[in-house]
Protein backbone atom coordinates (compact mmCIF):
# COMPACT_ATOMS: atom_id res chain seq x y z
CA UNK A 1 0.00 0.00 0.00
CA UNK A 2 3.00 2.32 -0.37
CA UNK A 3 2.56 5.66 -2.14
CA UNK A 4 4.49 5.87 -5.42
CA UNK A 5 5.27 9.09 -7.28
CA UNK A 6 6.54 9.07 -10.87
CA UNK A 7 8.13 12.23 -12.29
CA UNK A 8 7.95 12.34 -16.09
CA UNK A 9 4.81 11.55 -18.09
CA UNK A 10 6.32 10.18 -21.29
CA UNK A 11 6.53 6.65 -22.65
CA UNK A 12 8.48 5.35 -19.65
CA UNK A 13 6.27 7.05 -17.05
CA UNK A 14 3.07 5.81 -18.64
CA UNK A 15 4.43 2.27 -18.98
CA UNK A 16 5.57 2.26 -15.36
CA UNK A 17 2.28 3.34 -13.78
CA UNK A 18 0.24 1.00 -15.98
CA UNK A 19 2.49 -1.91 -15.02
CA UNK A 20 2.22 -1.07 -11.32
CA UNK A 21 -1.55 -1.42 -11.47
CA UNK A 22 -1.40 -4.60 -13.56
CA UNK A 23 0.90 -6.08 -10.90
CA UNK A 24 -1.75 -5.37 -8.29
CA UNK A 25 -0.20 -2.39 -6.53
CA UNK A 26 -2.99 -0.85 -4.46
CA UNK A 27 -1.28 2.22 -3.02
CA UNK A 28 -1.58 5.73 -4.32
CA UNK A 29 0.12 6.47 -7.66
CA UNK A 30 0.89 10.01 -8.82
CA UNK A 31 2.23 10.72 -12.31
CA UNK A 32 3.64 14.23 -12.85
CA UNK A 33 4.11 15.64 -16.36
CA UNK A 34 5.33 19.02 -17.55
CA UNK A 35 3.24 19.06 -20.72
CA UNK A 36 -0.47 19.76 -20.89
CA UNK A 37 -1.23 16.60 -22.90
CA UNK A 38 -1.48 13.10 -21.41
CA UNK A 39 1.40 10.72 -22.22
CA UNK A 40 1.77 10.31 -25.99
CA UNK A 41 3.88 8.59 -28.65
CA UNK A 42 6.85 10.64 -29.85
CA UNK A 43 8.00 8.77 -33.02
CA UNK A 44 4.91 9.72 -35.10
CA UNK A 45 5.30 13.42 -34.22
CA UNK A 46 7.81 14.14 -36.98
CA UNK A 47 6.19 11.72 -39.41
CA UNK A 48 2.47 10.87 -39.50
CA UNK A 49 1.41 13.74 -37.22
CA UNK A 50 3.39 16.41 -39.08
CA UNK A 51 2.14 15.01 -42.39
CA UNK A 52 -1.43 15.34 -41.15
CA UNK A 53 -2.01 11.58 -41.29
CA UNK A 54 -2.59 11.13 -37.53
CA UNK A 55 -4.90 13.09 -35.23
CA UNK A 56 -3.65 14.35 -31.88
CA UNK A 57 -5.79 11.93 -29.86
CA UNK A 58 -4.35 8.93 -31.73
CA UNK A 59 -0.94 9.87 -30.35
CA UNK A 60 -2.09 9.25 -26.77
CA UNK A 61 -0.62 6.09 -25.26
CA UNK A 62 -3.77 5.54 -23.20
CA UNK A 63 -7.22 7.16 -23.33
CA UNK A 64 -7.40 10.01 -20.86
CA UNK A 65 -10.03 8.11 -18.85
CA UNK A 66 -7.56 5.27 -18.25
CA UNK A 67 -5.76 7.19 -15.51
CA UNK A 68 -8.93 7.99 -13.54
CA UNK A 69 -10.25 4.46 -14.02
CA UNK A 70 -7.06 3.03 -12.56
CA UNK A 71 -6.73 5.43 -9.66
CA UNK A 72 -3.70 7.20 -11.13
CA UNK A 73 -3.47 10.87 -10.16
CA UNK A 74 -2.25 12.41 -13.43
CA UNK A 75 -0.90 15.91 -12.84
CA UNK A 76 -0.37 17.66 -16.19
CA UNK A 77 1.32 21.00 -16.89
CA UNK A 78 3.12 20.55 -13.56
CA UNK A 79 6.87 20.74 -13.06
CA UNK A 80 8.55 18.86 -10.26
CA UNK A 81 11.03 21.42 -8.92
CA UNK A 82 12.60 19.58 -6.00
CA UNK A 83 12.95 16.24 -4.22
CA UNK A 84 13.34 16.24 -0.44
CA UNK A 85 14.90 12.84 0.18
CA UNK A 86 14.95 13.28 3.97
CA UNK A 87 11.23 13.92 4.33
CA UNK A 88 10.41 11.92 1.15
CA UNK A 89 8.35 14.53 -0.65
CA UNK A 90 8.31 15.89 -4.20
CA UNK A 91 7.58 19.59 -4.65
CA UNK A 92 5.47 20.21 -7.76
CA UNK A 93 2.88 22.83 -8.63
CA UNK A 94 3.29 24.47 -5.25
CA UNK A 95 2.36 21.20 -3.53
CA UNK A 96 4.45 18.82 -1.40
CA UNK A 97 3.59 15.28 -2.57
CA UNK A 98 4.71 12.51 -0.19
CA UNK A 99 6.16 9.25 -1.49
CA UNK A 100 7.34 5.95 -0.15
CA UNK A 101 9.01 5.13 -3.46
CA UNK A 102 9.82 7.51 -6.30
CA UNK A 103 10.62 6.90 -9.99
CA UNK A 104 12.34 9.36 -12.33
CA UNK A 105 11.25 8.93 -15.95
CA UNK A 106 12.20 12.46 -16.96
CA UNK A 107 13.54 11.52 -20.38
CA UNK A 108 15.79 13.71 -22.48
CA UNK A 109 15.87 17.07 -24.22
CA UNK A 110 17.10 17.94 -27.73
CA UNK A 111 20.41 19.70 -28.07
CA UNK A 112 19.97 23.19 -29.50
CA UNK A 113 22.18 25.51 -31.48
CA UNK A 114 23.93 28.21 -29.42
CA UNK A 115 22.30 31.61 -29.40
CA UNK A 116 25.61 33.12 -30.52
CA UNK A 117 25.22 31.52 -33.96
CA UNK A 118 21.49 32.21 -34.30
CA UNK A 119 20.01 29.27 -32.46
CA UNK A 120 17.35 31.46 -30.83
CA UNK A 121 16.04 33.03 -34.05
CA UNK A 122 12.40 32.51 -34.94
CA UNK A 123 12.06 29.70 -37.43
CA UNK A 124 14.72 27.48 -35.82
CA UNK A 125 13.07 24.28 -34.58
CA UNK A 126 13.75 21.05 -32.72
CA UNK A 127 11.45 18.04 -32.91
CA UNK A 128 10.68 16.51 -29.52
CA UNK A 129 7.25 17.53 -28.25
CA UNK A 130 3.75 18.19 -29.52
CA UNK A 131 4.37 21.89 -29.02
CA UNK A 132 7.55 21.70 -31.12
CA UNK A 133 5.72 20.14 -34.06
CA UNK A 134 2.64 22.34 -33.73
CA UNK A 135 4.93 25.38 -33.87
CA UNK A 136 6.82 24.29 -36.98
CA UNK A 137 3.91 22.78 -38.92
CA UNK A 138 2.58 26.05 -40.44
CA UNK A 139 5.98 26.68 -42.08
CA UNK A 140 6.17 23.18 -43.60
CA UNK A 141 4.62 24.05 -46.97
CA UNK A 142 5.47 23.12 -50.52
CA UNK A 143 8.39 25.10 -51.90
CA UNK A 144 9.66 26.33 -48.53
CA UNK A 145 13.44 26.18 -48.07
CA UNK A 146 14.56 24.21 -45.04
CA UNK A 147 17.99 23.41 -43.65
CA UNK A 148 18.34 20.23 -41.59
CA UNK A 149 21.33 20.41 -39.24
CA UNK A 150 22.51 16.90 -38.38
CA UNK A 151 22.72 13.67 -40.34
CA UNK A 152 21.68 11.19 -37.67
CA UNK A 153 18.34 9.41 -37.63
CA UNK A 154 16.49 12.44 -36.23
CA UNK A 155 17.77 14.68 -39.02
CA UNK A 156 17.19 12.11 -41.75
CA UNK A 157 13.62 11.43 -40.63
CA UNK A 158 12.92 15.17 -40.60
CA UNK A 159 14.43 15.49 -44.09
CA UNK A 160 12.23 12.67 -45.39
CA UNK A 161 9.03 14.29 -44.12
CA UNK A 162 10.00 17.73 -45.42
CA UNK A 163 10.79 16.25 -48.84
CA UNK A 164 7.43 14.45 -48.90
CA UNK A 165 5.76 17.80 -48.21
CA UNK A 166 7.43 19.25 -51.30
CA UNK A 167 9.91 21.45 -49.47
CA UNK A 168 13.39 22.29 -50.75
CA UNK A 169 15.60 20.35 -48.34
CA UNK A 170 19.30 20.78 -47.62
CA UNK A 171 20.89 18.56 -44.96
CA UNK A 172 24.35 19.21 -43.55
CA UNK A 173 26.48 16.84 -41.49
CA UNK A 174 29.79 18.01 -40.04
CA UNK A 175 31.20 14.45 -39.90
CA UNK A 176 32.57 12.73 -42.99
CA UNK A 177 29.30 10.92 -43.59
CA UNK A 178 25.72 10.76 -42.38
CA UNK A 179 25.04 8.23 -39.60
CA UNK A 180 28.77 8.06 -38.88
CA UNK A 181 28.28 7.70 -35.12
CA UNK A 182 25.67 4.95 -35.29
CA UNK A 183 26.00 2.92 -38.50
CA UNK A 184 28.42 1.34 -40.93
CA UNK A 185 29.44 3.12 -44.16
CA UNK A 186 27.25 0.67 -46.09
CA UNK A 187 24.13 1.81 -44.23
CA UNK A 188 25.15 5.44 -44.68
CA UNK A 189 25.53 4.83 -48.43
CA UNK A 190 22.05 3.33 -48.66
CA UNK A 191 20.34 6.26 -46.94
CA UNK A 192 22.40 8.90 -48.76
CA UNK A 193 21.27 7.43 -52.10
CA UNK A 194 17.69 7.15 -50.84
CA UNK A 195 17.48 10.80 -49.81
CA UNK A 196 19.18 12.11 -52.93
CA UNK A 197 16.70 10.14 -55.03
CA UNK A 198 13.97 12.19 -53.32
CA UNK A 199 15.66 15.50 -54.06
CA UNK A 200 17.39 16.11 -50.72
CA UNK A 201 20.67 18.01 -51.02
CA UNK A 202 22.99 16.16 -48.62
CA UNK A 203 26.29 17.85 -47.79
CA UNK A 204 28.74 15.86 -45.68
CA UNK A 205 31.87 17.20 -44.00
CA UNK A 206 30.17 20.60 -43.86
CA UNK A 207 29.07 22.36 -40.68
CA UNK A 208 27.10 25.44 -39.77
CA UNK A 209 29.09 28.64 -39.25
CA UNK A 210 26.05 30.72 -38.29
CA UNK A 211 22.45 31.42 -39.09
CA UNK A 212 21.46 34.71 -40.68
CA UNK A 213 18.57 37.02 -39.90
CA UNK A 214 17.48 39.70 -37.45
CA UNK A 215 14.53 38.23 -35.56
CA UNK A 216 13.67 35.39 -37.96
CA UNK A 217 16.07 33.08 -39.72
CA UNK A 218 16.55 34.04 -43.37
CA UNK A 219 19.65 32.09 -44.28
CA UNK A 220 22.75 30.22 -43.19
CA UNK A 221 26.48 30.53 -43.72
CA UNK A 222 28.15 27.13 -43.88
CA UNK A 223 31.72 26.29 -42.88
CA UNK A 224 32.73 25.89 -46.53
CA UNK A 225 31.68 29.48 -47.22
CA UNK A 226 28.39 28.61 -48.91
CA UNK A 227 25.46 30.88 -48.09
CA UNK A 228 21.90 29.52 -48.23
CA UNK A 229 18.59 31.36 -48.35
CA UNK A 230 16.15 29.75 -45.92
CA UNK A 231 12.62 29.86 -44.57
CA UNK A 232 13.24 27.56 -41.61
CA UNK A 233 15.80 25.32 -39.88
CA UNK A 234 15.32 21.95 -38.16
CA UNK A 235 18.02 20.95 -35.67
CA UNK A 236 18.69 17.24 -35.18
CA UNK A 237 22.01 17.04 -33.36
CA UNK A 238 21.11 14.59 -30.64
CA UNK A 239 19.56 14.59 -27.20
CA UNK A 240 20.81 14.92 -23.62
CA UNK A 241 19.43 13.11 -20.57
CA UNK A 242 17.50 15.22 -18.06
CA UNK A 243 19.44 15.00 -14.80
CA UNK A 244 18.97 18.35 -13.05
CA UNK A 245 16.36 17.27 -10.48
CA UNK A 246 18.39 14.17 -9.58
CA UNK A 247 21.64 16.11 -9.32
CA UNK A 248 20.02 18.79 -7.13
CA UNK A 249 19.04 16.21 -4.51
CA UNK A 250 22.40 14.44 -4.53
CA UNK A 251 21.63 11.34 -6.60
CA UNK A 252 24.66 9.88 -8.43
CA UNK A 253 25.05 10.59 -12.15
CA UNK A 254 27.00 8.74 -14.84
CA UNK A 255 26.00 9.65 -18.40
CA UNK A 256 22.52 10.18 -17.03
CA UNK A 257 20.99 9.08 -13.75
CA UNK A 258 23.02 6.07 -12.64
CA UNK A 259 20.98 2.99 -11.66
CA UNK A 260 21.85 -0.59 -10.76
CA UNK A 261 20.57 -3.69 -12.54
CA UNK A 262 17.26 -3.32 -10.69
CA UNK A 263 16.74 0.32 -11.71
CA UNK A 264 17.62 1.72 -8.28
CA UNK A 265 19.56 4.96 -8.00
CA UNK A 266 22.07 5.72 -5.24
CA UNK A 267 18.98 6.29 -3.07
CA UNK A 268 17.34 2.84 -2.62
CA UNK A 269 13.85 4.36 -2.56
CA UNK A 270 14.34 6.23 -5.86
CA UNK A 271 14.39 4.50 -9.25
CA UNK A 272 14.94 5.74 -12.82
CA UNK A 273 14.08 4.42 -16.28
CA UNK A 274 14.11 5.45 -19.93
CA UNK A 275 16.30 7.94 -21.78
CA UNK A 276 17.50 9.55 -18.54
CA UNK A 277 18.90 6.37 -16.95
CA UNK A 278 22.27 4.68 -17.44
CA UNK A 279 22.56 1.08 -16.32
CA UNK A 280 25.02 -1.85 -16.22
CA UNK A 281 25.40 -3.67 -19.54
CA UNK A 282 27.97 -6.09 -20.93
CA UNK A 283 30.64 -5.17 -18.39
CA UNK A 284 30.13 -1.42 -18.70
CA UNK A 285 27.32 1.13 -18.52
CA UNK A 286 25.02 2.33 -21.28
CA UNK A 287 22.04 4.58 -21.77
CA UNK A 288 19.60 3.49 -24.47
CA UNK A 289 17.59 6.11 -26.33
CA UNK A 290 14.71 4.06 -27.71
CA UNK A 291 11.00 3.56 -27.25
CA UNK A 292 11.44 -0.13 -26.52
CA UNK A 293 13.97 0.50 -23.77
CA UNK A 294 11.67 3.10 -22.22
CA UNK A 295 8.87 0.53 -22.07
CA UNK A 296 10.92 -2.49 -21.01
CA UNK A 297 13.02 -0.73 -18.40
CA UNK A 298 10.02 1.07 -16.93
CA UNK A 299 8.07 -2.18 -16.61
CA UNK A 300 11.10 -3.81 -15.01
CA UNK A 301 11.32 -0.94 -12.50
CA UNK A 302 7.62 -1.38 -11.71
CA UNK A 303 8.29 -5.03 -10.88
CA UNK A 304 11.14 -4.07 -8.59
CA UNK A 305 9.17 -1.30 -6.89
CA UNK A 306 6.65 -3.92 -5.78
CA UNK A 307 9.44 -6.19 -4.50
CA UNK A 308 10.06 -8.70 -7.28
CA UNK A 309 13.83 -7.97 -7.63
CA UNK A 310 14.18 -8.80 -11.33
CA UNK A 311 17.45 -7.74 -12.98
CA UNK A 312 17.16 -5.83 -16.25
CA UNK A 313 18.79 -7.54 -19.26
CA UNK A 314 17.72 -5.65 -22.39
CA UNK A 315 17.84 -6.91 -25.96
CA UNK A 316 18.37 -3.56 -27.74
CA UNK A 317 16.41 -2.85 -30.90
CA UNK A 318 15.49 0.30 -32.77
CA UNK A 319 13.69 1.42 -35.91
CA UNK A 320 13.46 4.34 -38.31
CA UNK A 321 10.91 5.06 -41.05
CA UNK A 322 12.09 7.11 -44.04
CA UNK A 323 9.97 7.35 -47.21
CA UNK A 324 8.94 3.77 -48.04
CA UNK A 325 11.89 2.21 -46.18
CA UNK A 326 11.62 0.69 -42.73
CA UNK A 327 14.98 0.33 -41.05
CA UNK A 328 15.03 -2.16 -38.18
CA UNK A 329 18.12 -2.52 -36.00
CA UNK A 330 18.84 -5.36 -33.60
CA UNK A 331 21.73 -5.24 -31.15
CA UNK A 332 24.52 -2.72 -30.60
CA UNK A 333 27.31 -2.44 -33.16
CA UNK A 334 29.98 -0.96 -30.87
CA UNK A 335 33.38 -2.48 -31.63
CA UNK A 336 32.55 -4.08 -34.98
CA UNK A 337 35.42 -4.87 -37.36
CA UNK A 338 33.57 -6.57 -40.22
CA UNK A 339 30.36 -5.96 -42.16
CA UNK A 340 28.58 -8.74 -44.02
CA UNK A 341 25.95 -7.71 -46.56
CA UNK A 342 22.98 -9.88 -47.46
CA UNK A 343 20.70 -8.78 -50.30
CA UNK A 344 17.91 -10.79 -51.84
CA UNK A 345 14.65 -9.85 -53.58
CA UNK A 346 14.95 -6.19 -52.57
CA UNK A 347 15.62 -6.98 -48.91
CA UNK A 348 18.96 -5.59 -47.74
CA UNK A 349 20.70 -6.19 -44.43
CA UNK A 350 24.11 -5.41 -42.98
CA UNK A 351 25.44 -7.74 -40.26
CA UNK A 352 28.03 -6.40 -37.82
CA UNK A 353 30.73 -8.75 -36.54
CA UNK A 354 33.58 -8.42 -34.08
CA UNK A 355 35.80 -11.29 -35.10
CA UNK A 356 33.43 -14.26 -35.27
CA UNK A 357 30.88 -12.72 -32.89
CA UNK A 358 27.65 -11.28 -34.25
CA UNK A 359 26.93 -7.88 -32.68
CA UNK A 360 24.06 -6.27 -34.57
CA UNK A 361 21.97 -6.17 -37.74
CA UNK A 362 20.70 -3.25 -39.84
CA UNK A 363 17.73 -4.44 -41.92
CA UNK A 364 16.28 -2.24 -44.67
CA UNK A 365 12.86 -3.52 -45.74
CA UNK A 366 14.11 -6.93 -44.60
CA UNK A 367 11.84 -7.98 -41.71
CA UNK A 368 12.92 -11.64 -41.88
CA UNK A 369 16.59 -10.72 -41.57
CA UNK A 370 15.77 -8.46 -38.64
CA UNK A 371 13.69 -11.11 -36.88
CA UNK A 372 16.34 -13.79 -37.37
CA UNK A 373 19.16 -11.47 -36.32
CA UNK A 374 17.28 -10.41 -33.20
CA UNK A 375 16.65 -14.01 -32.19
CA UNK A 376 20.23 -15.07 -32.92
CA UNK A 377 21.50 -12.29 -30.67
CA UNK A 378 19.08 -13.31 -27.91
CA UNK A 379 20.27 -16.91 -28.21
CA UNK A 380 23.94 -15.89 -28.20
CA UNK A 381 24.48 -17.55 -31.59
CA UNK A 382 26.84 -16.22 -34.28
CA UNK A 383 26.58 -17.88 -37.71
CA UNK A 384 29.75 -17.78 -39.77
CA UNK A 385 29.91 -14.56 -41.82
CA UNK A 386 30.06 -16.50 -45.09
CA UNK A 387 26.82 -18.23 -44.12
CA UNK A 388 25.06 -14.90 -43.76
CA UNK A 389 26.32 -13.75 -47.16
CA UNK A 390 25.13 -16.94 -48.90
CA UNK A 391 21.65 -16.07 -50.20
CA UNK A 392 21.03 -19.66 -51.27
CA UNK A 393 20.59 -20.41 -47.57
CA UNK A 394 17.07 -19.76 -46.21
CA UNK A 395 17.71 -17.24 -43.49
CA UNK A 396 15.25 -18.68 -40.96
CA UNK A 397 17.18 -21.95 -41.12
CA UNK A 398 19.94 -20.20 -39.18
CA UNK A 399 17.75 -20.55 -36.10
CA UNK A 400 17.80 -24.34 -36.18
CA UNK A 401 19.86 -26.09 -33.49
Amino acid sequence: MSDIVVIGAGQAGCSLVAKLRSLGHEGKITLIGEEGAPPYQRPPLSKAYLLGEMDRERLYLRPEQFYADNGIDLKLADTAVAIDRKDKVVVAGGEAIPYDKLALTVGSVPRRLPGAIGGELQGVHVVRTLADVDTMAPACVEGARVLIVGGGYIGLEAAAVCAKLGMQVTLIEMAERILQRVAAPQTSDFFRDLHRSHGVDIREGVGLDRLLGEDKVTGALLTDGTELLLDMVVVGIGISPVTSIAEACGIALDNGIAVDEFGRTSDPDIYAAGDCASFPFDGGRIRLESVQNAIDQAENVAQNMVGEDVAYHPEPWFWSDQYDVKLQIAGLNTGYDQIVTREKDGALSHWYYQGDRLLAVDAMNAPRAYMVGKRLLAMGKSPAPETIADTTIVIKDLLRP
